[in-house]
């Protein structure tokens, strides 16, 4: 369907009502899954394991004596190189999604939004094919521009759920997104596979395989975008949108002066910075510990992985029923606990043992997507009715955008001490504050003070 439908906008999800409505919304949601379907690859098979042992391998191709490269003249470890490249695409989110968050309001167009930051990204990634020799700098660019992409393109993905889903079918469509999110890592991960380890009966070198496996997962993005942009209708704007950049900039200083009449939204999405730090620096830097500190080969990192998009998938849809029993507060604190235990059990986790790093990852995918998912439909109650984009907007820079500080802090105590086990244990700060945090935030209180109706469970 068009951006033309912003003109004929159509109610949310709390006032529908009918047979038809019904057959609406639910098939804009499976639209909307779709769009998990597509980008997840780039966060499974470039960002989890592909990218970051690659472009440390090149970075240490290109490296002095001492074993640092020297980009614009600073001189960078080699094995520090992607998680400051990381850090570095966080703070370009930072500068564009409230903007596009603040766009997508005044404008009621998200979809258009939504086409550009996902068609740059898969387009950043597919150049990616053109990474090999000593060409660090030309990775860590297109992984700049590729991660704050996926950033800005998800604030608009996100916003679309409080409209297409009700208050009490929120927890369910958000595991459901990650759900397909996984399912597609799991898919073109066994592909990638089957690419990597038998690259020599295909003709091609282990570098060749490596790049096609990269660029293909934004080939992936850019086909499985369709799918979304044609299934989701955008919205009537809220009256006296300019749909300016200037505006933008305007309505976004005036979103967060809205933000500090909802003190309590607030208190959450501090808590989520936090927590979701730590699991973002997981995420982005698991391959790197396992090559490089406890010496796996690539094979059995793809296959772990693997095992996580798989259980992961479990995970996602298992923790939103125990949402509907528990309710997604003391869920995702049980999780919390958990991503403790498995940092402390990776610190101590011998090298050359892919038996119990398998066991690891297993234990990463069971928490990965439920906390994630129930995370996001949490937010949801959360957020003042027509500053979806914008409140979405902060919580994609919490989600993402503000996701430095962990990458960061990783990258630093590798720099610092030359181990891997050092920057690892220290995310278990993350996860502790995180906990602290979300544990003092009342839910229901919030939920009302942003003027939503309080589920049953939350």
């Amino acid at each position: 369907m068009s951006a033309e439908t912003a003109d004929t906008a159509e109610p949310t999800p709390e006032h529908t009502t009918g047979s038809a409505d019904a057959a609406d919304r639910r098939r804009e949601q499976r639209g909307w899954y779709f769009y998990d379907f597509a980008c997840s690859v780039y966060s499974t098979s470039v960002l989890t394991v592909f990218l970051g042992p690659y472009l440390t391998s090149i970075a240490k191709a290109a490296a002095d004596a001492d074993g640092f490269v020297h980009p614009f003249g600073i001189p960078v470890r080699a094995g520090s190189l992607f998680a400051y490249a990381v850090s570095v695409s966080v703070v370009v989110a930072v500068v564009v999604m409230p903007l596009a968050g603040a766009a997508a309001d005044r404008t009621g167009r998200k979809k258009p939004l939504l086409a550009a930051a996902a068609y740059t990204g898969a387009a950043a990634t597919t150049g990616m094919f053109f990474l090999d020799g000593h060409r660090y700098l030309l990775g860590a660019f297109l992984l700049i521009v590729a991660n704050a992409s996926i950033s800005v393109s998800m604030v608009l993905y996100n916003a679309y759920l409080p409209q297409i889903a009700g208050p009490d079918e929120r927890d369910a469509v958000s595991s459901r997104g990650w759900a397909f999110g996984y399912t597609s890592g799991a898919l073109v991960l066994v592909l990638n596979l089957v690419l990597y380890t038998g690259h020599d009966s295909f003709g091609l070198s282990e570098s060749d395989a490596v790049r096609i496996c990269l660029a293909s997962a934004g080939v992936w993005w850019g086909a499985f975008t369709v799918v979304p942009l044609r299934r989701l209708r955008d919205r009537r704007a809220a009256p006296g949108g300019e749909g300016a950049v200037g505006s933008g900039w305007r309505q976004l200083l005036a979103t967060l002066r809205d933000m500090r009449r909802h003190p309590l939204t607030l208190s959450f999405l501090l808590a989520y910075l936090v927590y979701n730090d730590g699991i973002q620096t997981v995420i982005s830097q698991a391959s790197v510990y396992g090559s490089e500190e406890l010496g796996l080969d690539q094979t059995t990192l793809i296959t772990a992985v693997l095992l996580v998009q798989v259980l992961a998938v479990a995970g996602a849809l298992g923790m939103g029923r125990l949402a509907r029993v528990h309710g997604a507060k003391r869920t995702i604190l049980a999780s919390l606990m958990v991503w403790t235990l498995i940092l402390v059990a990776g610190y101590f986790l011998p090298s050359g043992a892919p038996v119990l790093f398998y066991l690891l990852a297993s234990a990463i995918g069971l928490v990965l997507g439920g906390s994630q998912a129930l995370s996001r439909s949490l937010f949801s109650h959360l957020v003042p009715r027509g500053k979806e984009a914008e409140y979405f907007s902060a919580y994609e820079m919490s989600d993402r955008g503000l996701s430095w500080l962990g990458p960061l802090v990783f990258g630093l105590a590798y720099q610092l001490t030359g181990s891997y086990r050092d920057a690892i244990i220290s995310l278990v700060i993350f996860f502790v504050i995180g906990s602290v945090l979300l544990a003092r935030v009342p839910v229901r209180q919030a939920v009302a003070a942003a003027g939503n109706p309080v589920p049953e469970r939350i």
